[in-house]
């Protein structure tokens, strides 16, 4: 079995096509809609990847960063924004709360697929 990876956004339609992708790549997907329903399924699951948008309601991505950040299981586990968002503030927020990397939507599939690969080594 692939690596395991937390999909967090709050469109139904990027997750699918995300977890779509990334099925696709062999690593095996769960979603959540928001930072805190990934919390939720981080208490349970293990997860060699998180990838999150930003811009969410109840728990936005850099908060969700922040949080993962501070629980034992997760601290050295990968995450990434992918993020329509383009301003350098917004990109040293999260380097800042501890995400890994950065990708811009809309993704190419195969960047996605290589820096997935790439920082679950």
């Amino acid at each position: 079995m692939g690596r395991r990876v937390l999909i967090v956004d709050d469109s139904v339609t990027m997750r699918d096509m995300v977890s779509y992708t990334l099925a696709n790549a062999e690593f095996r997907v769960l979603e959540a809609e928001n930072g805190a329903d990934a919390l939720r399924i981080l208490e349970d699951n293990v997860v060699d990847l998180i990838i999150t948008d930003i811009n969410m309601p109840k728990l936005n991505g850099i908060e969700l960063t922040r949080k993962v950040r501070c629980t034992v299981n997760n601290t050295f586990v990968p995450i990434l924004c992918l993020t329509t968002e383009t301003g350098g503030d917004i990109k040293a927020d999260a380097k800042t709360a501890g995400a890994t990397g950065w990708l811009q939507k809309p993704f190419d599939p195969d960047t996605l697929v290589e820096t997935a690969k790439k920082v679950c080594l």
